[in-house]
């Protein structure tokens, strides 16, 4: 999908406020709560200049985060633990096997929060095509990266993105199902969608495709896109409805 209106910044402009090198720390298996922590104090430090920008490459032990407009039927039937977070969209579920990365950006003036989606999107569609999934795109109304089905029933979300800006640095960022278990989806509706489903790169291509394989053709991707040297293009395959479109924010 392409903006509803055109990008503050051309397509093959930078929208990083530096352009120094983004600096990566890969943590491994890491708490969600004490990586969400981690995020507020680097991005502390990147409003002021005292870090680069910053990408933290991770898995999380299982755990449900909720964003800002969760809805109570969103929440899990099976007692695990909910974590209610500070980022948009609604409820998902995180755990091993999935490629987690948390861009610590600083955004250039004016800030363009949609061109900063659409970025992320892009980069994570060109490595799930890479991977063999040609058809993966995007469908209007519905972040993240989509794989088409035959009915709108049978699109299937690969990766998930959820967002927050403070201060013009960026916080939280994406997930990139890759050979997780897809159990824990059945207990909740996974970002507010119901009449969709999820999937992961290993189910869609019938063999093991870890986090570790996925990780730096990701990196160099983002890197590209919030360059400007991965432009975005229009990927979309369907449309449905915004799922959290007038939704009051949570409680």
């Amino acid at each position: 999908m392409t903006a509803p209106r055109k990008p503050f910044f051309p397509a093959d402009q930078s929208i990083r406020a530096s352009q120094a090198p983004i600096e990566v720390r890969t943590l491994g298996m890491v708490d969600y709560q004490e990586t969400w922590g981690l995020q507020a104090e680097l991005a502390a430090q990147r409003a002021a200049d005292e870090i680069p920008d910053t990408i933290l490459v991770l898995e999380h032990p299982s755990i449900y985060t909720a964003g800002k407009r969760t809805q109570p039927e969103d929440r899990p039937t099976n007692g695990l633990p909910v974590i209610d977070v500070d980022r948009g969209g609604r409820i998902t579920w995180h755990g091993p096997g999935q490629l987690v990365m948390y861009p610590i950006i600083k955004l250039d003036d004016p800030i363009d929060v949609v061109d900063y989606v659409r970025r992320l999107e892009e980069a994570l569609i060109q490595v799930v095509r890479q991977t063999g999934l040609v058809d993966a795109g995007r469908i209007d109304g519905r972040s993240g990266v989509w794989i088409p089905g035959a009915t709108p029933a049978e699109h299937r979300k690969v990766a998930a993105l959820g967002i927050r800006i403070t201060h013009g640095v960026t916080m939280h960022g994406l997930a990139l199902n890759c050979d997780n278990t897809l159990e824990f989806y059945d207990y909740v509706i996974p970002c507010g969608i119901p009449d969709a489903g999820v999937t992961t790169l290993s189910k869609e291509l019938g063999r093991e495709v870890t986090v570790e394989e996925m990780t730096a053709p990701l990196l160099d991707a983002l890197d590209d896109a919030l360059a400007g040297r991965l432009v975005v293009a229009d990927h979309t395959f369907d449309s449905a409805p915004d799922p959290t479109k007038g939704l009051p924010r949570r409680s």
